[in-house]
């Protein structure tokens, strides 16, 4: 299966869909991965608090020869925020991982209370140059801690992972990120543990295209240009989940999925202006 991609400003692209794997630990962590590898995923979203970097790893060295094509990501925790506690963090792990470089690593949330999230990318560009890492991004992250970044830095992240669902569509965030050319990924897209996949417009739209709630929701955020990274360790729903991209949703079947926006959408309130994560 051939998945699209997409492009960042600076010319970085990257897989259309990726495959969340919180929770995928241990060695049914590895075969979970392994299976999607093997699916068609090329995008791989870690976390050094997600704590499976060296699950993640087996089964990127056991993907043979599609390795090159793996972008394996994983995020720097808050608690490691200072300049040089960064850079041994991503060393950690990438020893962690057995691979010679991470593809992607993204700083997890910006705690702007504790305010070191600069000192934090500061880091991350000096990982890049060393080679530890081949492309660096941000999480959680809202515009005016980004536009401080690049204001102190003069680097840009190719991408912020953000959470984006039809109850929290982040339209002006996309706008955003669309304008400065930085890429967009969802966490949550299927709005984990709530009754979005029951929603009478979902499920009309899904059965108008013949295809799963899960599938009608995917294809909104393909839509949207926001790649997804919905978790599975099931080989069906995996395949499930990438067989999106010849599903047309019309704009007016976007724009009602869009219209489920609501004020209090986030999934856990999480508001990354007042958030902290460690």
């Amino acid at each position: 299966m051939t998945i699209p991609h997409l492009t960042a400003a600076d010319g970085t692209t990257l897989p259309a869909i990726g495959l969340g794997t919180y929770r995928l630990n241990g060695s049914a962590g590895v075969d979970a991965i392994g299976q999607a590898i093997r699916a068609g995923y090329r995008l791989l979203d870690s976390a050094v608090n997600y704590e499976n970097e060296g699950a993640v790893g087996r089964a990127t060295r056991a993907a043979g020869d599609v390795r090159g094509e793996l972008v394996v990501t994983s995020k720097l925790p808050g608690r490691h925020h200072a300049y040089d506690e960064a850079l041994t963090t991503v060393e950690e792990s990438v020893f962690r991982t057995g691979l010679d470089r991470i593809d992607l690593y993204l700083i997890h949330w910006p705690n702007p209370k504790v305010g070191r999230y600069v000192q934090a990318w500061r880091a991350l560009i000096e990982a890049r140059e060393r080679g530890l890492v081949k492309h660096i991004g941000l999480s959680n992250f809202l515009p005016e801690h980004i536009d401080r970044l690049v204001a102190e830095t003069g680097v840009a992240p190719v991408v912020n992972q953000i959470e984006v669902h039809p109850y929290f569509p982040q339209q002006e965030a996309l706008d955003y990120h669309r304008e400065h050319g930085i890429l967009v990924q969802g966490w949550s897209p299927l709005g984990h543990g709530n009754d979005l996949q029951q929603h009478p417009v979902i499920t009309e739209i899904a059965n108008a295209h013949g295809v799963t709630p899960a599938q009608t929701i995917l294809a909104w955020h393909v839509a949207r240009q926001v790649i997804p990274l919905p978790k599975a360790a099931s080989p069906q729903r995996q395949i499930e989940n990438l067989d999106v991209f010849d599903i047309k949703l019309t704009d007016a079947q976007v724009e009602a999925i869009t219209a489920l926006g609501r004020p209090d959408g986030r999934l856990a309130d999480q508001d990354p202006a007042v958030y902290e994560e460690f």
